[in-house]
């Protein structure tokens, strides 16, 4: 089973205040409390991530994600491994009223006991995958680049799917 994403987002903030926030590695589990663990160390090529994220789903994901390619303010590319292996892009664009993130991967489980979950309940999976990226991309938006960060913001979170 793979699940590939193609979302875009957008933000009413310049390039450059979204990357900021994006940077602000350290202030992640406070925005996503479905982020049970975190540890990184910068956005920076090179470096690597490790995750325990918990849908509101009966179950945890735990992985890395090494950074490959990092060039602020306009791209992220990295590889997952652990319990879901894959690609993952995010690439930042100015828009006439802020930027837009489009947010691209292609994921499979790794691991054999979440493999056979997701192949028994796909929709239960998807729907447990499209919800941490669009409930993240909304908490972004309200917490990180929202106006009590200094930051006006216009919650322009929609996703479409490949």
């Amino acid at each position: 089973m793979e699940l590939v994403s193609d979302r875009r987002y957008r933000f009413a903030v310049p390039a450059d205040d979204l990357w900021a926030a994006l940077d602000a590695t350290e202030a992640y589990r406070r925005w996503w409390p479905w982020l049970r663990s975190f540890e990184a160390d910068g956005l920076r090529a090179g470096g690597q991530w490790r995750c325990a994220v918990r849908p509101p789903l009966p179950y945890t994901l735990r992985f890395a994600i090494d950074l490959d390619e990092v060039v602020a303010p306009r791209l992220v590319a990295a590889r997952l491994s652990g319990d879901i292996a894959g690609t993952a892009r995010v690439e930042v664009a100015p828009t006439e009223d802020g930027c837009e993130v489009r947010l691209t991967s292609t994921l499979r489980p790794s691991s054999m006991a979440f493999a056979m979950f997701a192949t028994v309940t796909r929709p239960v999976v998807r729907r447990g995958h499209d919800w941490v990226l669009d409930t993240g991309a909304a908490q972004f938006a309200a917490r990180a680049v929202g106006p009590e960060n200094g930051r006006s913001r216009r919650p322009g979170a929609g996703g479409s799917n490949v």
